[in-house]
């Protein structure tokens, strides 16, 4: 309960400093006279809540979220694990995914107009891309970093490749692919409100686009904080499930030690307790 307490706390201090900057109008180096106060924001909120195409545009985001994403996972983790696992694919895919990896997802958006008949299905494509990269690099590491001992067992024990796979690789990866997965769901939020931005109709970076052009400064943060939210929720999600999933590993949390009274000077530290193990049991008995 503390450590919720002081997240709400931190976020109530946030909210707290900007509603008085922007209220008191301070200038100083950074114009806060020109940011909407917290008021503003929530009224804005409150009035887009109201309508029906802020849900709309909700739906619409997630959707293309959704879609992008699970497409993206399925492929960033099926290329992963083949290239970690073939030499043969890591010769003919890695070059063409090296190459293609540092360009930005928003970069593509005239190609995803040129190649897909629909704006929707371009979005959709562009979120995908952002996603697979980020799932593609922590899948191979993750499946490059297993012990080679765990397959050699599998092996002796007469399991082929479909059983490596599925009792070795798959689950000793899993941390890793679902670092991936974390990263690749941030990593998508931001390109699907850019491309939105750009090429989209609906959607609640189409409307924050829409509200800057028409100098509706509250309604662009309303837009920013749906993005924000949405995105921590997402997050949360993964991460959560991700935990679900690998509840078999051993989990470590740190624990500080108890801090000994102080001693006085000149007295002698306590001899250490011996553990309780049971009867002592001597040599002759065991023999």
């Amino acid at each position: 309960m503390t450590r919720y307490a002081l997240r709400l706390a931190s976020l109530a201090a946030a909210l707290g400093l900007w509603q008085v900057l922007t209220a008191a109008d301070v200038d100083l180096w950074l114009r806060f006279s020109q940011f909407p106060t917290v008021t503003d924001v929530a009224h804005a909120f409150a009035g887009r809540v109201a309508g029906p195409d802020y849900w709309t545009d909700l739906t619409d985001s997630l959707t293309r979220i959704l879609t992008g994403f699970l497409l993206a996972a399925v492929l960033g983790v099926a290329a992963g694990v083949l290239v970690a696992r073939s030499r043969l694919a890591e010769d003919l895919l890695g070059p063409v995914l090296e190459v293609v990896r540092p360009v930005p997802a928003i970069a593509l958006v005239p190609v995803a107009i040129l190649l897909f008949p629909s704006n929707e299905q371009g979005i959709v494509f562009i979120t995908c891309t952002a996603a697979f990269f980020p799932v593609l690099v922590s899948t191979r590491h993750a499946v490059r970093a297993l012990s080679p001992v765990w397959e050699e067992a599998v092996r002796t024990m007469g399991g082929g490749r479909g059983r490596i796979l599925a009792s070795v690789v798959l689950p000793g990866a899993l941390p890793g692919i679902f670092g991936g997965l974390s990263v690749g769901i941030g990593v998508s939020w931001i390109c699907v409100i850019s491309a939105e931005m750009i090429s989209g109709q609906y959607g609640v970076g189409y409307r924050t686009w829409q509200d800057y052009t028409v100098v509706d400064y509250p309604g662009v943060f309303v837009g920013m904080v749906t993005i924000g939210v949405l995105g921590w929720l997402t997050s949360t999600a993964v991460e959560l499930l991700g935990r679900r999933l690998t509840r078999w590993l051993p989990r470590t949390s740190y624990v500080p030690a108890p801090r000994s009274p102080r001693r006085a000077r000149g007295t002698a530290a306590p001899a250490p307790a011996r553990p309780a193990t049971g009867p002592e049991v001597t040599h002759d008995q065991l023999v």
